[in-house]
């Protein structure tokens, strides 16, 4: 599959990995030390949900804008960031990744923000262009893992957002979740996923079990029947993941499945690793 970000903004696997985003934002705040941040498949950074791409899809529309006036206390933060961006009642601006990570950034904190596709990485930077805490690269997101960490903040999150076009992305993400994993034990590593072919999920999660990448915890929330052929929902593998983020999660899904109206949703947490 392909996705890009710009069709699919605010749509119903965006909601899962932003909100699980936010609360690990939240949990790094709790502490004055300064925190470094890693979006290593950024896109624009935000998105115009009036936009041919956005409008094309309709996909905000089940999504984001079914939830954007409902409580749904385990994802407060990610809401209340979305509506900050919008007109009272309306929801015409979806915040990206590195648009929810700036959002979160103190004075000290800093973020690196990666983009490979051309077009995508000039909108990035004129984004982001007038904040010094965020830096903007037109490079492999893979590449970045290797080339940032362990940075010298020594603590921080990464999150990896791959577009998917690549058959090979699942194995990627494995990798780059192992390298990033040694290479800064103490970083929160978040990783999404789509729920379209569960054999291709299967064996990730073996591939990471394989790897011994301790405190690995993982969450789905399936909106349509598993078929292999439509988008049924998204997932998120966490890696070190603050502390108490399973009960966080195991709200979180059916919050999301009832905001939705998805009756015949499914939300699944469970660790692949369990935490020491």
């Amino acid at each position: 599959m392909n996705y890009r970000h710009a069709f699919h903004a605010g749509n119903y696997t965006e909601i899962l990995k932003h909100a699980v985003l936010a609360h690990l934002l939240e949990a790094l705040r709790r502490k004055d030390k300064p925190f470094f941040a890693l979006d290593t498949h950024a896109g624009l950074g935000f998105y115009d949900l009036n936009s041919d791409e956005a409008v094309r899809t309709g996909e905000a529309d089940e999504g984001i804008r079914r939830l954007a006036a409902r409580s749904l206390p385990a994802a407060q933060r990610y809401l209340e960031l979305v509506r900050s961006m919008n007109p009272p009642g309306k929801v015409l601006c979806y915040p990206g990744s590195p648009a929810i990570i700036q959002a979160s950034l103190r004075e000290s904190d800093r973020l690196v923000a990666c983009e490979l596709h051309p077009s995508d990485v000039r909108t990035l930077r004129r984004n982001f262009r007038n904040d010094r805490r965020v830096a903007i690269h037109h490079r492999s997101g893979y590449e970045a893992v290797k080339a940032f960490l362990p940075p010298p903040e020594g603590r921080g999150l990464v999150l990896m957002d791959p577009p998917f076009e690549n058959r090979q992305e699942f194995a990627l993400l494995s990798r780059a979740l192992a390298t990033a994993s040694r290479r800064w034990p103490a970083g929160i590593l978040a990783a999404w996923y789509p729920v379209k072919n569960r054999d291709a999920i299967t064996l990730f999660q073996e591939s990471l079990q394989a790897a011994g990448i301790r405190e690995c915890l993982c969450a789905e929330v399936v909106v349509h029947p598993e078929d292999g052929v439509r988008l049924a929902g998204g997932g998120v593998v966490l890696v070190n993941p603050p502390w108490r983020t399973d009960a966080v999660l195991e709200n979180l899904g059916p919050q999301i499945l009832e905001g939705l109206g998805a009756d015949e949703g499914k939300a699944v947490v469970r660790w692949l690793t369990p935490p020491l």
